[in-house]
This record gives C-alpha cells, structure tokens and sequence, in this order.
C-alpha cells in the first residue's frame, strides 16, 4: 500500500489543502478535561508496560520449569 497521492487529481487536493489550518483547538473548549486525559494515558501505558515485564517474567520461569523438569532420551544414530 502507498502512501501520499497517487494520482493526479490526489496531488491537486495535496497542494490545495497543504496551507490550510484546520488545528483550531485554541478557538474550542473540550468536553474532557487535557490533563484528566494524558492521566488517563499515562495510566494505561504504565499498566501496559507492567503486563509485558510480567509475562517476560512469566516467560523465563516457564522455561525454566520446562529446561528442568525436561528428560533426555538417547536416540540410534542413523547412517
């Protein structure tokens, strides 16, 4: 899949609208609170971060289990 404008009228509409100013926060108040928001965010990216450090430790444990609960068989070598 490509990104930008692929055919001609796409370019046009690319060039018409380059100079437009569509972020007009400053003139609209929010329902929800910035900072209550980026709080929330934070959260959900500490709790995230936790979950993935947890299942690596998971992880190494049940390999560790695994690696020393294994047995070894010998086999026939085939010629």
């Amino acid at each position: 899949m490509a990104i930008g404008a692929e055919d001609y009228i796409d370019q046009l509409l690319v060039k018409k609208y380059a100079e437009e100013k569509v972020d007009n926060h400053d003139n609209m108040e929010s329902m929800i609170d910035p900072q209550k928001m980026l709080g929330a965010m934070n959260d959900y990216a500490s709790m995230h971060k936790n979950m993935m450090l947890l299942k690596q430790r998971l992880n190494i444990a049940c390999y560790a289990i695994n690696a020393r609960s294994a047995r070894y068989q010998k086999t026939q070598q085939l010629r």
